[in-house]
This record gives structure tokens, C-alpha cells and sequence, in this order.
């Protein structure tokens, strides 16, 4: 550190630490701590329940050299700004950085922001303050919370279900409501239903037939009791009995309908919205709203923060940014789009931060299209989505001209709606959603008599309710309480890599797998799967930020009444891994019979001579053997035809004359997938993804021809060793294909085939589900 620079600034990212840089003065010196500095180990629970649930903090291996640096730094300095951001997550960091630091608290200066804009800096380095403990505790507690039931649950999964499963305090919650669902879906059953649409126009002698144009009306009631036509029978009955009948307007109801504006976006609306109109998950959404947070490099102006903190439950909007607003929607769209006073969104939601911004952009001028050259198409994307919602919310509601229209024709009485836009108001920036059934109806008066040019019945069905998408998966927790919306991302991914459930067409479906996890957890822990509990504890934790409630009060009274549903569940929970189900199958490799297996993905079919033979085949949905998907390829080395597998790193081809031939490669022409990570290319500065090849995930630049830098992709598990204290890295060699290693290499020489599960206990079963085949 240069001796004129006495103040160390510390914050996350180097994105965010580069975008801060240039707001300060020359005597700040802005560092990143590259997110957490410490963590609880993962090979052990690492919480001293019977010692007041103290945490075993440890600093996390890869962070190790930089803490030299910072704690050197700390000591030149006179001051030390803690600049993490503002929820819970940050506050923690920035506590977990004082204690690893060994600052002096007279040093200590904690600033918070909710954008990285030139005057929130440095207004939030006038107005810092002492880290808040009551955040810091709130996220201890989930923490902590967290930790016992994953590691007191997943292994009784382990012993009694397959290896490798997990449990979770809100995640399993999450999978019941995907299951339960599922089940409503299985059992519902259609009942049939008809409609009868009426095809009409006015008779007029003034225009001629053809230029008359038609409308329809759909019938609704007999008198005055809403109809119910059961099966095509009695629709054909009623359809006969209208064919020469008159059609009168007996009534008409015309009204001006405002359309409101939409609030500016939470992180759940935003999930929601980046989820149906961008088809981003919410992970995706959430790692690339954080670039946009942190800073984008803009050309001249450098680096800017383009949008406000995004994980925020709140509608509110500071004075400066509204005015800012009104101002852009005058000069850009006129009076005419500008209402009289701001508009502003109350939130009924418990525990909403109303000190907090909703998710906005931080300079209206950036508009999309003047910065869409330095953003990636999908940064874009968000960054549009974001700043037409914001410009939105701050104009005069869309004004519709609404007709409501009754005829009645023989005591059978038909409506019809029309809706004309007459203002369109903040639709000109949200846009203008056209219903399916929205029609302008013709000039009508009361008691005029209509020309029927048909009747359409129609046969329907009643429909099972819809399976989640992530958007009205993540409306559902947030509406029931489950987690916070800054976990949604996490819960959804979660899920889906654990094997509970699976996404196809945007839509989840319950596995097999799920299915039975839950039922044995609703079965023994009914308390941690019930929703209204999960909910409790949420709005527990908010009361320990709120200064209502002790944290440790709150981990004692949720860790009693759980170490007993435990201790019985260890001792009543039926297992499904001890006779396996017999089938009529023959194994392809030694013809002993096939039985069928649990795995972490399900049932499969194994040898029953395992452990000699570890043959496995998996079933498909109907519990049959899934014939292998083919190619059209042969094998190079002995002709027979390639056939396409899988194993936990996507498709690939094999022979299928194996075991006799191992022969495998990539699928040729396959489109690679990539998936955004929060890490930047140290070479050059642009965003790292995680790429897929033979030989595993890995770490590339997103910049690549032009930039080839690659690195190893951290697997989040510690080195078993106990001295050691290394990461496991994921590395391949031609000899022995995919294996873990310590990243302390060569002074650490541990390595394995399997990654190992912290908490795991030693088994002597080497056995291999289907998914590994």
C-alpha cells in the first residue's frame, strides 16, 4: 500500500472494488476479499451444540494468502471501511473480515450502500457506522440453523435410502410443494364440459352484410342460474333449440377502466418476470443482475454501477431517483405520460426493509440502447427489463374503454366483452398485454335485435392444476414465507441437483426420488417439513435483526424438540436398501439376475452378483429398462455402433460392446453448454464461465479465442486430510480419467475417484447407481 493511501476499503468483488476506485479520493486504497473470508469447515458439523451452538469458524483455504495481504494492509492503514453490501450476507462478511483481521474496533468503520453511484459513495462514507451484530446474528442463526439439519438428516438419508442425499431446512420444504403438486396431478381426474359460442352481427340496412363485422358472445346462464351443459348431448339440444331463435340486447354497461402502473421490481418480481418473458432461471438472473450491480465498464465514463442492490423486498424509491424520473418521462414522453404526484407502492409483505430500494437503474441515461454495446445480450436483456419497469412504474395508469354486453335468445342468456384502448399510458414503456379473448365490439344499443350466423359448441375438460415453473415456484415460496428471496435462486438449483425434481419445458416434475425423500421426512420430521414452521422461522430470524428476540433463544427452542424427531427416526425409518426388489431381467455382462436398486437418481437396475459384477442399467418412468439412446456412428476401434450415455457431466458416446470395448468420446456437433459464474479472468478482466468438455466442468474466459485462460473448477469440499486444509479441485489425466485432487499439490498428494461428502461415514458398499454408468 502506497504511503499516502491511509484508508483500506475492503469489499467483495473486484468488480465492485474497481467501480468504487474511482469515487474516492487518492488517500483510499480499495481491496476485495473475494466474498466470505471464513466459513464453517465442511468435513464435520462444526457447531458446538452443547456450548451454546458455538460456530467453528475456519478461514477458507483458498482465502488463506489473501488474508496475509489484508491483515498487512489493515496495519498500514489508519482506517479500515468494511464495504460489504447491506443484507445480512454482507454485514456477516464484513464481521467475519474484523475478526480475521484482528482490527482495532477504534479503526473500524462499517459503510453501507444500496448503489455504486458517485454520490451514495460518498455520501455513505460521511454517515458509516458500527457493524450491526443483530444482522450478523440473524445470518449466524440460518447459518447454523442450516448446518444441523443438513448434517443430522442426510446421513440417516444415506443409511436408510442411497448414499449421497441430502436434506435441508427449506429446500425440502420447497420439494414438498413439487410433490404435493405431482400428486394432485396423478389424481385428478377431467370431467367433461361443453361451451356454446354464439358468431353475431348487427343488422343494419345502412352498410352492406359483408362489411359488417362479427363478434362473439359466450353463453352463460338460463334466466338467472349460471348453465352448466355436462356432455355434447345436452349442448346439442340447446344449440337446436337457438338455431331460429332471436338474439336480443337486453343490456349494455360501458365503464373506463384504469390500467395501473407496475410496482419497480423486488428480487422475487424480478425472478418472476426475468423467468416468463427472458427464460432466465433464477440463478441466471441473479448472477447477472450482480454484474450489473457491481459495475460495467461503459466506455469513457469506465466503470459504472448500472442498477441498485437487487436482492431487496422492497417497493421503495429515494427522492432523488423519482425525481430523476419524472424528469426523464417529461422530456422524453411529454406531461401527458407524467401523473401529478410519484407514484408510490406500499408493501404488505411482514418483514420488508423499507430502508431498502427496490431494483432500479442508477442512471436513467444510460438508456439500454445507448449501453447495449458494452453488455453481453443477456446483461442486456436484464438491464432492459429493469429500466422500462422502473420508467413504467412512475407513469399515468393505460385507460380502457370496457363494454360488457348481454343477449338473451330464449331464456338463454349470452356475454361478450369489448376493450379499446382509449390512453395507453405506462403501457407505451411495459407494453400492452392483449388478452386471448379481447375483441372491439361494433356500435350496439340496448334492444337491438342481432343476426346469428353461427353457434360453436365446443368439448373441454376440466384440467389438473399446473405444475411449477420457476416463476410461479418462486411466487409460491415468497406468498408462503418459505426462505427469503435472496435464497430462491439457491432452493431452485438445489433441488435440482440433489435429484428431487427435474425441469422439462420450463415446468418441474416431482422424481421418483423426491417423492419417497419426502414422504420418509414428512413421516418423521413432520415439524421441519411443515410449511407454516419453515414460515415461523423466517420471520424468527427477521425478529433477531429486528432486536425482538435472541438468536440463541431461537436455536435452542427449534434444536429440542428436533434432536428427539431424530433420535426416533434413527430407530423407526424403514430403510429401502436392505432386500432388493427381484426382476426378470438378465444381466448382458455374467447372466445373473437383475434387481432393482435405489441410487441418488432413483431405481436401477444392478447385478445381483454385485460386487463382482457392478453392471447397471437404468429404468425409464414406467419402471422398465430404458433402451439406450443410439447414434449413428460406429466405434473407430471395433465397429460396433456408438450409443449415447450419460454421467454427471452431460452425454456422451460409448460403445456398445462394452465391457469388451471402452471406447468413448464427446457428442460431436453438441452445443456446449456454459453457465455464468460470479468470478472474473484475472488476465483480462472479462467474466469467468464454467464450460463442459470429456474431461469435466472447468473454469473458462468468457473471452475466449481472444482470451484462452482456464482454470480448475472448485468442487466447495475441503481436503479430508486433516493437516492439510486444501480445497479438492476436479482434474483429469489420460490414464485415470476424472478425479479429485488437493489443490495443495505436491504438498498434498490426496486424491479420489468419488468426491468425498462432508460428514459422510466410512462404508465398505463400493456400489454405482446408473447415473454413474
Amino acid at each position: 500500500m502506497a504511503k499516502s493511501k491511509t484508508n483500506l476499503v475492503i469489499v467483495e468483488s473486484p468488480a465492485k472494488a474497481k467501480t468504487i476506485s474511482k469515487f474516492l479520493d487518492a488517500s483510499f486504497f480499495v481491496k476485495s476479499s473475494m466474498g466470505h473470508v471464513r466459513d464453517l469447515p465442511a468435513k464435520k458439523l462444526s457447531v458446538d451444540i452443547e456450548n451454546d451452538f458455538t460456530p467453528e469458524y475456519k478461514v477458507i483455504p483458498s482465502r488463506e494468502k489473501l488474508i496475509k495481504e489484508l491483515i498487512s494492509d489493515s496495519k498500514k492503514a489508519s482506517t479500515v471501511y468494511l464495504a460489504s453490501d447491506l443484507d445480512r450476507e454482507g454485514e456477516a462478511i464484513a464481521w467475519h473480515l474484523y475478526k480475521v483481521l484482528d482490527i482495532p474496533p477504534e479503526k473500524i468503520r462499517r459503510v453501507t450502500f444500496n448503489e455504486i453511484t458517485k454520490d451514495a459513495i460518498q455520501e455513505a462514507f460521511k454517515q458509516y457506522g458500527p457493524i450491526n451484530m443483530e444482522k450478523v446474528n440473524a445470518q449466524q442463526a440460518r447459518r447454523i440453523l442450516d448446518r444441523i439439519v443438513g448434517y443430522k438428516i442426510s446421513p440417516l438419508l444415506w443409511k436408510k435410502i442411497a448414499k449421497r442425499l441430502s436434506a435441508g431446512r427449506v429446500q425440502s420444504v420447497a420439494v414438498r410443494l413439487i410433490v404435493e403438486r405431482e400428486k394432485e396431478i396423478n389424481e385428478f381426474k377431467p370431467h367433461e364440459y361443453w361451451k356454446i359460442t354464439a358468431e353475431l352481427k348487427t343488422i343494419s340496412g345502412d352498410k352492406k352484410s359483408d362489411d359488417i363485422k362479427p363478434f362473439k358472445a359466450l353463453l352463460q346462464k338460463l334466466e338467472d342460474k349460471n348453465i352448466e351443459i355436462k356432455n355434447e348431448q345436452q349442448a346439442k339440444e340447446i344449440t337446436e333449440k337457438l338455431q331460429n331463435a332471436s338474439f336480443i340486447i337486453t343490456n349494455i354497461k360501458k365503464q373506463t377502466k384504469r390500467n395501473n402502473a407496475p410496482p419497480p421490481f423486488t428480487t422475487s418480481l424480478l425472478q418472476q418476470q426475468a423467468s416468463t418473458r427472458l427464460q432466465f432461471s433464477a440463478k441466471k438472473t441473479m448472477l447477472i443482475a450482480q454484474q450489473l450491480y457491481e459495475g460495467i465498464d461503459v466506455g469513457a465514463d469506465g466503470p459504472a454501477g448500472l442498477i441498485t442492490y437487487m436482492r431487496t423486498d422492497s417497493f421503495h424509491v429515494s427522492d432523488h431517483a423519482l425525481t430523476s424520473c419524472r424528469n426523464f418521462i417529461e422530456s422524453n414522453y411529454g406531461k401527458d405520460y407524467l401523473p401529478e404526484k410519484p407514484n408510490i407502492y406500499a408493501s404488505n409483505k411482514k418483514g420488508t426493509q423499507g430502508a431498502h430500494e427496490a431494483v432500479r437503474p442508477t442512471y436513467l441515461e444510460y438508456t439500454p440502447e445507448s449501453i447495449k454495446q458494452f453488455l453481453t445480450k443477456d446483461q442486456h436483456k436484464l438491464y432492459e427489463l429493469i429500466w422500462k419497469r422502473f420508467v413504467a412504474s412512475q407513469m399515468k395508469p393505460a385507460l380502457y374503454a370496457i363494454t360488457d354486453v348481454e343477449i338473451t335468445s330464449n331464456r338463454y342468456i349470452f356475454k361478450t366483452r369489448g376493450r379499446e384502448l382509449l390512453f395507453d399510458g405506462h403501457t407505451l414503456i411495459s407494453g400492452h398485454e392483449v388478452d386471448r379473448e379481447e375483441q372491439i365490439l361494433p356500435p350496439l344499443e340496448k334492444d337491438h335485435v342481432l343476426e346469428l350466423i353461427q353457434l360453436l359448441p365446443t368439448q373441454h375438460f376440466t384440467q389438473p392444476p399446473p405444475r411449477y415453473s420457476e416463476a410461479s415456484l418462486v411466487k409460491t415460496l415468497e406468498k408462503m414465507g418459505i426462505g427469503r428471496p435472496s435464497t430462491y435462486a439457491t432452493i431452485i438449483s438445489t433441488i435440482q441437483d440433489r435429484g428431487y425434481v427435474k425441469q422439462e419445458k420450463r415446468a418441474f416434475y416431482a422424481t421418483e426420488l423426491g417423492i419417497l425423500v419426502t414422504e420418509k421426512l414428512i413421516e418423521h420430521f413432520q415439524k421441519i417439513m411443515d410449511v407454516n414452521f419453515t414460515s415461523h422461522m423466517e420471520d424468527e430470524l427477521d425478529k433477531i435483526e429486528e432486536k425482538k428476540i435472541d438468536w440463541l433463544t431461537v436455536l435452542k427452542e427449534f434444536y429440542e424438540p428436533f434432536k428427539i424427531d431424530l433420535e426416533k427416526a434413527i430407530g423407526e425409518m424403514k430403510s429401502v436398501k436392505g432386500t432388493p426388489e427381484e426382476s426378470d431381467r438378465i444381466c448382458n455382462l455374467c447372466s445373473k439376475p437383475m434387481v432393482i436398486r435405489w441410487g441418488r437418481h432413483g431405481k436401477f437396475f444392478g447385478c445381483s452378483a454385485f460386487p463382482e459384477c457392478k453392471n447397471t442399467m437404468p429404468l425409464d418412468e414406467k419402471g422398465e429398462a430404458a433402451p439406450p439412446e443410439t447414434s449413428d456412428q460406429a466405434c473407430e476401434k471395433c465397429g460396433s455402433p456408438m450409443i449415447i450415455k450419460t454421467s454427471r457431466h452431460g452425454k456422451f458416446m460409448a460403445c456398445s460392446a462394452y465391457p469388451n470395448c471402452k471406447n468413448t468420446k464427446s457428442l460431436t456437433g453438441e452445443t456446449t453448454k456454459v453457465e455464468p459464474t460470479n468470478e472474473k479472468c484475472e488476465k483480462c478482466g472479462s467474466p469467468m464461465v464454467i464450460r463442459f468438455s470429456k474431461k469435466g466442468r472447468f473454469m473458462g474466459c468468457s473471452g475466449y479465442p481472444k482470451c484462452r485462460n482456464i482454470k480448475s473448477l472448485p468442487t466447495g469440499i475441503k481436503c479430508p486430510r486433516d493437516e492439510c486444509g486444501g480445497d479438492l479441485i476436479q482434474r483429469y489425466s489420460k490414464k485415470g480419467g476424472i478425479f479429485f485432487g488437493c489443490s495443495k499439490y505436491p504438498d498434498c498428494d490426496y486424491i479420489s475417484k468419488e468426491l468425498p461428502i462432508a460428514g459422510e461415514e466410512p462404508t465398505s458398499e463400493n456400489e454405482t447407481d446408473s447415473s454413474n454408468k
